[in-house]
């Protein structure tokens, strides 16, 4: 069997990956607070950990492999949320406009992430649903000395774990000297962090040994993850901005619960998201959630593509040219396996790229020489342990497509056959005609060519028209920093212009 190697956070080494139980592999990835859309960063961590789902159900089989992702539905998020909308006029019981809230919220997860051809994990507990268990472990962590009660909290008493800190790499008191930490007449030291507190009569609360309240953030995925997986389980995962305190305080807690146990065997992280090199923020203009991309015509195959183009370990930067880029491959590689079954197994180079710690850029390069040799069956096969090119996908890339970069298509195949031809000449000219009004074309490794508009000569041909429509698209243009939109009718325009002018060069 193909030994799968993972870096290992605790640990800061690649390993190789060993199953405590090869007929029940075990994963578990914190899941989202449900109280709004998920933003594009939310997504990565889902498309990584998909991967190595199918990675996991390839090699160990589908019904050896339990995949738990939680939803988090009881926070003081939800709560504020559910506020402003009670204040907003709606009169139902807090209780009863946070259900429907979190309801919704889920609903939409599940949408988004169904549209970017996300398996649904085996289990998708709601902490809401596990109070008790969170009851019973924080009770636990009282009568072995590593948590106390006071003023109807429970804190867990941090220097009562040797281990705290291995996992993030921190010591306790580098952590105090150098952090804002919360200072609270209930805690015994400023380290300390809560499991439970109490609730007031207008929020969310059950009945517990030390009164009506709710649990901590922390405490929720330690229960869920004791009860549906063990007290030791293969792998836990997140993004890297989980990794302290959230994840060094569940492995603590976990760890002093059942010391017999060893919780997360390996831990896995993914790295951040920028846009445009940008990190993602609404104060910069360039957050977005994921159905923001998908009703702008993004195809969910597309997104994730752009998103396995890059190592999990490293930060990922979207960018409209990479979209681009992304949806042009994935057309030609849809028309190549149309009507194609796919082989019996994947192409052992891919499955190599991804056991060797989930190595998605290189699998991808495998896919394009597959394409290259025109291996549709590889490719189909191949690509599916990607969630690449499935059946229930492809929908987009049928429809008809009215888009600029279609108008520029012939020519640039035009000067493809050239090129192939040895005609450099003819080659040159078309792609410097194209460069003089605001097209630059890019090739590509697999033999494509991308056609790449400049925001300036767009902004300046529309304002040239004279019209109030394209003045108004103009200034949408300019707005939005460059980002293009393949189906504006604006830049289809632009591009009919850009076509028209260079076929006139060539005569």
């Amino acid at each position: 069997m193909t030994t799968i190697r993972l870096h290992n956070t605790r640990t800061r080494t690649k390993e190789d990956f060993v199953p405590l139980d090869p007929a029940n592999v075990r994963m578990y990835v914190c899941g989202p607070t449900v109280y709004d859309r998920a933003h594009l960063g939310n997504a990565r961590p889902v498309i990584v950990f998909d991967v190595l789902y199918r990675l996991l159900r390839h090699l160990y089989g589908p019904e050896h492999v339990t995949y738990v992702r939680n939803f988090t539905d009881v926070d003081d998020k939800i709560n504020a949320r559910a506020a402003e909308i009670k204040a907003a006029g709606d009169r139902r019981p807090l209780e009863a406009i946070i259900r429907t809230l979190t309801d919704e919220t889920i609903g939409w997860y599940h949408a988004d992430m169904d549209a970017l051809g996300a398996l649904r994990p085996t289990h998708e507990p709601r902490a809401t649903e596990w109070i008790g268990a969170m009851i019973a472990m924080i009770s636990d962590l009282i009568a072995k000395g590593h948590a106390y009660a006071k003023d109807g909290h429970v804190l867990f008493r941090v220097r009562s774990c040797a281990g705290y800190g291995r996992l993030s790499g921190r010591s306790v008191d580098d952590m105090i000297a150098g952090a804002r930490v919360e200072v609270a007449p209930f805690k015994e030291d400023p380290m300390d962090f809560v499991l439970w507190k109490p609730s007031s009569p207008d929020l969310p609360g059950w009945d517990s040994p030390w009164g009506r309240g709710r649990p901590g953030w922390h405490i929720e995925c330690s229960a869920m993850a004791q009860e549906l997986l063990g007290e030791s389980f293969d792998i836990h995962g997140g993004g890297i901005d989980l990794l302290f305190p959230h994840h060094e305080n569940e492995a603590a807690q976990s760890a002093c619960a059942h010391p017999e146990g060893a919780f997360a065997r390996y831990w896995l992280h993914n790295e951040m998201l920028m846009v445009e090199g940008r990190k993602m923020s609404k104060s910069l203009g360039n957050f977005f959630t994921v159905r923001d991309l998908l009703d702008r015509g993004v195809p969910g195959e597309v997104i994730r593509f752009v998103m396995l183009s890059t190592h999990y370990s490293k930060p990922m930067d979207w960018t409209e040219a990479k979209a681009a880029q992304a949806e042009a491959t994935l057309r030609k590689w849809r028309g190549l396996v149309a009507g194609i079954e796919p082989a019996p197994s994947p192409a052992p180079e891919v499955v190599a790229a991804l056991a060797d710690d989930l190595n998605t850029a290189g699998a991808i390069a495998a896919l394009h020489r597959l394409a290259g040799e025109g291996d549709a069956a590889g490719l189909k096969a191949s690509a599916a342990l990607l969630g690449l090119l499935e059946d229930g996908m492809g929908a987009w890339a049928t429809e008809a497509a009215h888009e600029w970069v279609d108008v520029l298509a012939p020519l640039i195949e035009l000067r493809l056959v050239a090129k192939k031809q040895r005609n450099f000449a003819l080659a040159d000219k078309i792609r410097t005609e194209f460069a003089n009004i605001g097209i630059e074309l890019k090739d590509h490794p697999d033999g494509s060519t991308e056609p790449i508009l400049k925001a300036r000569a767009v902004f300046d041909y529309l304002q040239s028209l004279g019209d109030d429509e394209a003045r108004r698209a103009a200034e949408t243009v300019n707005s939005d920093g460059g980002r293009f939109h393949a189906k504006d009718q604006a830049l289809h325009a632009f591009a009919q212009m850009a076509a028209r002018r260079v076929s006139e060069a060539l005569e």
